[in-house]
């Protein structure tokens, strides 16, 4: 979609509707600043997208007659929760008034109005189709988990992804397990070893932001991993199982349960691809994974700077350094690795990020990197790390470009490729 003129800004009366304000053309925010957003960058909103109110803030935008940045007073700024495969090249850009509440954990891109259509600054960084909403169909998932609680009467893992992940929070992931296609989710660990500001399932009494779902309470066994993983493998097109899930904590503390997991899964069989999600913060556990029959391994993390990435993630006794090794293990053993990298505009592309994250991808012979939205109050999380000055940034697709370029070979996206993928033609759609 070109464009011949910027968006118009858009607003919330603060009773469910949306209007545009046809003074103001939208800007983005790169960091704590507004800036025009580049016409080239500007999208329709896809399919599956939604709009939010931000209460007690005032949207920016570009007054068109002085060529100046001004409050929208008409109502509170607006953003754009952008669907999975797609990645936000700016957040949304406004003003906090004193006492606005904190945002909940969920990600906050620009939006604007223009030509009848809501309009994003994002790029679509996969073609897998697995996480579109038109995928989802309500009776076909509730009839799955009802078929497959009944297969599986007595196994706690399989009534917490349908009853809670499926049917509660519409886990993307777990839909599609019980619809019988691609990624089962497997959490196991209900402890972690991060305190992740952040963390989507576990907040401490008393913060200011509530984690948005329940973790695991409890701690699964090996045979109840197997005994609903072997059949996902050996009949689900390009399949998949993927320890560490959104409603645990670190699955590498359950790695012996892993371990004995693995073994048992590949006796019986050897279709499709294991995979673990994890902060990496166990090196010689990864190891003994791989050892097992581990495929893949997606790390988590929210700078390639160490002292920013230990702000967040307030890590109790491993180390930054400890990632890379992790990383490499699999590499080492002819693995296939990810880093789950969290997208924040104005620090994520900020040159010295830039400069480290190159350095991770050369270091770890990275194979993948997969461009996730972050989920957090912006001006929260940027107090929080302590950053009153995020600097000057080269935007998010002079980034996505400058990377490509540097690095020919890696490969990008939003989710964990399965094996005819990553043994075939990668950027073929495995997902229809």
């Amino acid at each position: 979609m070109e464009l011949k003129n910027p968006p118009y800004l858009l607003y919330s009366d603060g009773k469910g509707h949306i209007y545009e304000d046809q003074t103001l053309w939208a800007t983005g925010r790169s960091g704590w600043d507004a800036i025009p957003v580049p016409l080239r960058d500007w999208i329709s909103l896809p399919e599956g997208g939604q709009l939010y109110e931000l209460p007690g803030r005032r949207g920016i935008g570009l007054d068109p007659l002085t060529g100046k940045m001004r409050l929208c007073d008409k109502g509170w700024a607006v953003a754009a929760f952008i669907p999975p495969a797609h990645t936000g090249l700016y957040l949304s850009a406004y003003e906090t008034q004193t006492g606005a509440p904190t945002l909940p954990l969920f990600s906050y891109t620009a939006a604007g109005w223009l030509d009848g259509k809501f309009v994003v600054p994002a790029v679509r960084i996969e073609m897998d189709i697995r996480q579109q909403s038109e995928g989802f169909q309500e009776p076909a998932i509730r009839k799955g988990v009802q078929k497959l609680l009944g297969a599986y009467p007595a196994n706690r893992l399989v009534r917490h992804i349908g009853e809670n992940c499926a049917l509660t929070y519409h886990c993307p992931a777990a839909r599609n397990y019980f619809l019988g296609r691609w990624e089962c989710p497997v959490p196991t660990s209900p402890a972690c070893n991060a305190n992740c500001i952040g963390c989507i399932s576990f907040q401490p009494e008393g913060e200011q932001i509530g984690s948005t779902q329940d973790r695991l309470k409890f701690r699964p066994s090996a045979r109840e991993i197997v005994e609903y993983t072997v059949p996902h493998l050996e009949n689900a097109p390009y399949p998949i199982v993927s320890f560490g899930q959104g409603c645990e904590g670190e699955p590498l503390l359950m790695w012996e349960t892993i371990r004995d997991a693995i073994l048992e899964i590949r006796r019986q069989t050897r279709k499709g691809s294991i995979n673990i999600n994890t902060n990496g913060s166990m090196p010689k556990a990864v190891e003994a994974l791989m050892e097992a029959g581990l495929n893949s391994i997606r790390v988590s993390l929210n700078s390639a700077r160490e002292e920013i990435y230990r702000s967040y993630y307030l890590p109790n006794n491993y180390r930054f350094r400890d990632l890379l090794e992790s990383l490499k293990t699999v590499r080492d053993r002819g693995g296939w690795t990810s880093i789950n990298y969290f997208v924040f505009p104005g620090v994520t592309d900020n040159p010295e990020e830039f400069e480290a994250l190159c350095s991770l991808i050369r270091e770890t012979n990275l194979c993948m990197i997969q461009w996730r939205n972050f989920n957090i109050d912006p001006d929260w999380y940027l107090k929080r790390m302590g950053m009153t000055d995020t600097g000057p940034a080269l935007g998010m697709a002079t980034l996505l470009d400058a990377i490509r370029r540097e690095f020919p070979d890696l490969r990008h996206g939003y989710f964990n490729p399965p094996m005819e993928r990553i043994r075939g033609s990668f950027e073929k759609d495995f997902a229809h």
